[in-house]
């Protein structure tokens, strides 16, 4: 079987034209740097706080009785101080380090109420500052870790501050500001990717809540506005296109509206409007259990913090169907569901957790989710995101067990790069019919013409009561020439609820859950009955099941399947 690759000469001119790109843009904000600087140098820093926004994160008052006596659990690990205080210890990976140094666990000890809690907390933050509060090269002062910690330290000032010395009120202050520092200093010098947004975010909350920092809020408030154009998309998708970034950025942005309320301020429009367009965008990914669709690096949904956030939001708000930017379908009639993926693949410097699953769907219906992404394994499963990226883990089709991605690799020049997206699905086409018998839309992607000159297209047409969903797959010749002789294997991954057995000797499968009969069919095509894995369970990875659909690329014009609904739920 012939197995068509990029040229390595290629692959190097593509790393190469990235590389100067990026350099050029350090050179512009290196040329800069100066006149934030003397900005910075020149500011007043701010000796009190004034106010705090309030944290509508959900805590949970069992894990402070943890805390308290010595475990500390986070990212899938837990680590058991033994008197030790905990920021002395070697975190046992990165993300436990960060969650560790960015206190959001804070919420937890103020949601026990309690005497015991709040002076807990107190005491862990002093021990922060008596052995991390000077800046180093320790995770604990990378930005994106200094902006969770100023962005909790400020939420929970008021348990934080409670009756202690002037002493150690100055020291906690004084670290605030040392870090809004840092994060100046690292906006200036060219703060790339995602922490841009939650830099700026954490800036301006610390320009509003301290006293004498005035001076320092417009520019904070700038940063902000401008990181909301570049990373909230017109129709309000984020511009990762993974799901968990509207959840993280709205529990983000919906306090910091708040503060500037508190102080009598009008929020940036920019802050408003991007708000306005997440709401609608996040109702976009809701499956009918609470759940978010799994595309692009989305793990396990806490269905609670989603319910919290429209509830803060207008409850009355719509839900997108149509998201042409963000790259999203929406299908809706009765009481099934589909979410297609149509979009392209992230700017490289947001594209560190996106996935090759172009042209994927999730369907579900009521509140059980039937085809699914295998999503995005937890920290403690690191060693399972390279597999959770490739179009192999979602529900659409791959050729010669490739992905429609081109990932940057560890090694060489491509390790400078840390698992961006290098090259993948650009030339989007995508079109949505809605007709009286059923809603459509037709898509197709450019992922795999450069290796092997073939457009994937893919048609989803759900009928209007609910009752079945039909697709239909085709690869299309970007050229004259005639298709190649390469695998192909269609695959539909399936709820861990969801239990199949094969149909009709092996040419349809009955699909069945806790309230759902479905039946697949794919016009007479053998459908195999294989083992899958679901990344984003509670508990860590389960096994699940999907169906398969294999063939060579030559022989297919076109590939018809169909979801029937036998037992709606």
């Amino acid at each position: 079987m012939t197995q068509p690759s990029a040229p390595p000469r290629a692959e190097n001119l593509l790393l190469l034209r990235l590389l100067a790109g990026r350099g050029a843009r350090k050179a512009r904000v290196a040329f800069a740097a100066p006149f934030h600087l003397l900005a910075r140098w020149s500011a007043p820093e701010p000796e009190r706080l004034l106010i705090a926004p309030q944290d509508i994160r959900t805590g949970d008052a069992t894990q402070a009785g943890d805390i308290y006596a010595g475990f500390f659990t986070f990212a899938g690990k837990i680590v058991d101080s033994r008197g030790v205080s905990p920021f002395a210890l070697k975190p046992p990976s990165a993300e436990w380090g960060r969650a560790l140094n960015g206190f959001g666990w804070l919420r937890h000890l103020r949601a026990a109420d309690s005497a015991l809690a709040r002076a807990n907390a107190r005491a862990l933050v002093k021990e922060f500052i008596a052995l991390r509060g000077r800046p180093s090269n320790h995770l604990a002062w990378a930005p994106e870790v200094v902006a969770r910690r100023a962005l909790s330290w400020l939420s929970q000032s008021p348990m934080l501050l409670e009756n202690v010395e002037y002493d150690d009120y100055r020291r906690f202050v004084g670290l605030l500001v040392e870090g809004h520092r840092l994060l100046q200093r690292c906006l200036a010098e060219g703060l790339s990717g995602e922490t841009q947004l939650t830099a700026a975010t954490a800036m301006t909350a610390f320009a509003l809540c301290a006293q004498g920092a005035a001076s320092q809020l417009t520019a904070a408030s700038a940063a902000l506005s401008g990181q909301l154009k570049l990373q909230i998309l017109p129709d309000g998708g984020p511009i990762t296109r993974n799901p968990q970034t509207l959840v993280d950025l709205m529990f983000d942005l919906l306090p910091l509206r708040q503060a500037f309320a508190a102080r009598g301020l009008p929020p940036p429009p920019e802050l408003l409007n991007a708000l306005d367009r997440m709401t609608p965008a996040l109702r976009m990914f809701r499956h009918g259990d609470g759940t978010l669709a799994l595309f692009n690096g989305m793990g396990v949904t806490a269905p609670e913090s989603v319910a919290t956030l429209l509830g803060y939001q207008d409850s009355h708000s719509a839900t997108l169907a149509n998201a042409p930017h963000a790259g999203y379908q929406r299908l809706a009639a009765g009481a099934a569901l589909a979410i297609m993926d149509v979009g392209p693949a992230p700017p490289p410097l947001f594209s560190r957790a996106a996935h090759a699953g172009c042209l994927s769907f999730e369907f579900s219906i009521g509140g059980e989710r039937l085809v699914v992404n295998c999503g995005a394994p937890g920290g403690s499963r690191a060693d399972l995101r390279a597999t959770a990226r490739t179009t192999a883990a979602h529900s659409t089709l791959s050729l010669d067990d490739s992905s429609s991605c081109l990932f940057a690799g560890g090694q060489g020049l491509e390790g400078y790069f840390e698992g961006e997206i290098l090259s993948g699905p650009a030339a989007i086409i995508c079109s949505r019919d809605e007709r009286a018998e059923e809603i459509a839309v037709t898509a197709s992607h450019d992922g795999y013409v450069r290796r092997y000159g073939l457009r994937h297209e893919r048609r989803l047409g759900l009928s209007r009561d609910g009752r079945w969903l039909r697709g239909r797959d085709r690869l299309v010749a970007a050229s004259d020439a005639a298709p190649g002789d390469f695998a192909y294997a269609l695959r539909f991954h399936l709820h861990p609820k969801i239990t199949a057995s094969p149909l009709d000797q092996g040419r349809g499968a009955l699909l069945l859950g806790p309230g759902t009969t479905v039946v697949f069919e794919a016009g007479g095509l053998p459908i195999s009955i294989e083992e899958s894995i679901f990344f984003a369970a509670p508990g860590g990875p389960r096994p699940c099941a999907q169906l398969a659909i294999q063939g060579n690329a030559a022989d297919i014009a076109e590939i018809l399947w169909s979801f029937n609904v036998r037992q709606p739920a």
